[in-house]
């Protein structure tokens, strides 16, 4: 026994198995995989093994016990990136890209929320390291010295290359095109495992990289071809109601639209917000949908300043902090003469804002420096929204007009932590922390709008303002269905969690009547509408997006994942429903166009900011912004 346990090929094996094991293990229980057929179940249970083989296999090319240690030195590797990947799925609900990796700084914001991700069952998935590093380290063993033979080596990378091909054929029998349509990372890691996934998005993340360098101004010109012809001309009966107006942009964290008219044991959740919905002072879209991808908060913020998407992978905020851009508050301050800002309790160089903004134009950033952060002021990730908003009242009034002020809130972000004292409702009953605590943070946040409201009317400001207020993204995912399913009273399928993506849109326009708006639309087509309200054509400008109140607006919504909603049908996985019943359909040749369609768009998109595009972009009325000009802290100017 004592020569079996000393043979190198022994202690291979004992670790590719636990790493099989805790892999398939971890597929089935922390990742929704929406496993649906055998074949499917299948290949779950075997693509780990030949990433497994190949990966620990390069472990035998090193000499005697340095080959013993390789192996678990790479185990620990893979370990990390299977754990890594399931604490990112708990909180997004999707996988770790290359591109997040390069958002770091934004983890030490985080420590409270990965505390609340860690589970007691987590230590499973490291039992195999601390056997193989107790193996090790038995003085009983005598490890060998010499260098296992070359043809047992080239049979277990051989035993991993064809298992690989096997897979990756059936793979593709049962999803054409895996590797080519990339818009949903679940697909790649339910047919090929974590490990080839974090390969390939490897591979991909270099072309991506290598994009800027051979772009052209011939690549634009197919952009602005489609931007041209996706053009809605503005609404003659809201064009230019705005004009001169101040804008005050007001951003709700993690709020979906479902807290709406909700009423949680007999209490509304959000009464002030409700009152907005059901009154005619606002404008209430209950069919607009956030289109965040992994970027979530950040990705919101890019699309409703640029018209643009998201990208696949990583946040454009973080990777694309340099490219050029023709923003809102560029657009707005050459052509209209406005002060921008930006408001926000937390530091300036979270999601790369710092940098980005002065690409955007924005002039003033009013960061956590500028705000009380001390006792009990803050909580959860910076400034409770209360305090925030009473101490955002003077800079937004030394602002100078008209202006356009970006005001971002952060109660309201998961784990939904509240001190005891600010929680004016009871929360919910269903047994998961995350959903229960959620409308508790949400009524806080319900809260600071009205006192805000108050002020801002107070001020003088309300009636000389445009106010738009919007949900960022969800802020309970697909891992809390079973507790939502009983907040809603009904089963959460993959149609209900798309309808589910909602996320409030309301728009004050002074002098305008407001009510509900049943148009569909979505974050990307925010800066259209804005600017045709102000009095500014949005069609010289490269933008995705439609005018939400253009008699030719765009109606079909696209995920960032390729997936669409519709007033007629809706598109989950390469499924087709139809959106007023929610029943499965067979698709027809209407639905498979705006599938196409979608994938254009977000393609065009991409292309836009991984080739930075818009430097080649000019035009009479915009010039490109400077960046150097602008300059972010105590030390920025008093004065545009």
């Amino acid at each position: 026994m004592k020569k079996l346990f000393s043979k190198p090929l022994f202690y291979f094996f004992i670790a590719v198995l636990f790493m099989w094991i805790k892999s398939y293990m971890s597929y089935k229980v922390e990742f929704n995989l929406d496993i649906s057929d055998s074949m499917q179940k299948t290949l779950l249970f075997i693509n780990p093994i030949s990433s497994t083989l190949i990966f620990l296999g390069l472990a035998l090319f090193a000499k005697g016990k340095r080959s013993i240690v390789w192996t678990l030195i790479l185990s620990t590797i893979m370990t990390v990136i299977l754990y890594s990947n399931i604490l990112y799925y708990r909180f997004f609900n999707d996988f770790v890209t290359l591109p997040t990796l390069t958002q770091t700084s934004n983890v030490g914001h985080m420590g409270g929320s990965i505390a609340d991700l860690v589970k007691a069952h987590d230590i499973f998935y490291f039992v195999d390291i601390i056997l193989l590093i107790a193996l090790l380290f038995v003085r009983k063993i005598e490890w060998p010295k010499a260098r296992l033979k070359f043809r047992y080596t080239f049979m277990v990378l051989a035993a991993g290359a064809i298992a690989f091909a096997i897979n990756l054929h059936y793979a593709e029998k049962d999803r054409p095109e895996l590797l080519t349509r990339t818009f949903d990372r679940n697909y790649l890691v339910k047919y090929l495992g974590a490990y080839n996934y974090t390969v390939y998005d490897a591979v991909q993340t270099f072309k991506n990289s290598k994009q800027r360098a051979f772009a052209s101004s011939d690549d634009l010109t197919t952009v602005k071809n489609f931007s041209t012809s996706h053009y809605a001309a503005p609404n003659i009966e809201y064009a230019g109601k705005a004009k001169g107006k101040n804008i005050i942009k007001i951003h709700l964290e993690s709020f979906q639209s479902f807290l709406i008219n909700y009423k949680l044991n007999g209490q509304e959740v959000t009464p002030f917000l409700n009152s907005l919905a059901n009154g005619n002072e606002f404008m209430y879209f209950d069919n607009f949908f956030h289109q965040t991808g992994q970027g979530k908060t950040a990705d919101a913020e890019l699309m409703m300043d640029t018209s643009l998407y998201g990208l696949p992978q990583g946040s454009a905020f973080s990777l694309k902090g340099r490219n050029t851009y023709q923003a809102a508050p560029a657009i707005l301050d050459q052509e209209g003469g406005y002060t921008s800002a930006v408001l926000h309790g937390d530091y300036k160089t979270f999601w790369n804002r710092n940098e980005i903004y002065k690409q955007f134009g924005v002039d003033k950033f009013f960061d956590a420096s500028y705000y009380n952060m001390t006792g009990d002021n803050k909580v959860n990730y910076g400034l409770k929204d209360k305090p925030f908003f009473k101490e955002s009242m003077p800079m937004l009034q030394s602002l100078k007009q008209p202006f356009y002020a970006h005001m971002i809130t952060l109660t309201n972000h998961f784990p939904f932590v509240l001190d005891k004292g600010d929680a004016s409702i009871e929360p919910a009953n269903t047994g998961d922390g995350t959903v229960d605590r959620y409308f508790q943070t949400a009524r806080y946040l319900d809260e600071s709008l009205q006192e805000f409201f108050t002020e801002l009317k107070a001020s003088g400001l309300y009636d000389n303002s445009v106010i738009m207020i919007y949900g960022d993204h969800y802020g309970i995912s697909e891992n809390h269905n079973k507790a939502m399913e009983k907040v809603l009273g009904e089963k959460i399928t993959p149609y209900k969690n798309a309808q589910l993506q909602r996320v409030p849109f309301f728009l004050h326009v002074p002098g305008v009547k407001g009510g509900v708006n049943h148009t569909y639309g979505g974050e990307i087509d925010v800066v259209p509408t804005l600017l045709h309200l102000v009095g500014i054509d949005s069609k010289e400008y490269v933008q995705f997006g439609t005018d939400l109140l253009s008699k030719d607006h765009d109606q079909v919504v696209a995920f960032r994942n390729g997936d669409y909603v519709s007033p007629k049908y809706t598109s989950i996985d390469g499924k087709y429903y139809d959106t007023n019943t929610g029943e499965r359909i067979t698709a027809t040749d209407e639905a498979k166009a705006y599938k196409k369609k979608v994938g254009r768009e977000l393609e065009l998109s991409d292309k836009v900011l991984y080739g930075d595009l818009l430097r080649f972009n000019k035009l009479d009325d915009f010039k490109a912004v400077d960046p150097s000009k602008y300059m972010y802290g105590k030390d920025q100017e008093t004065e545009k």
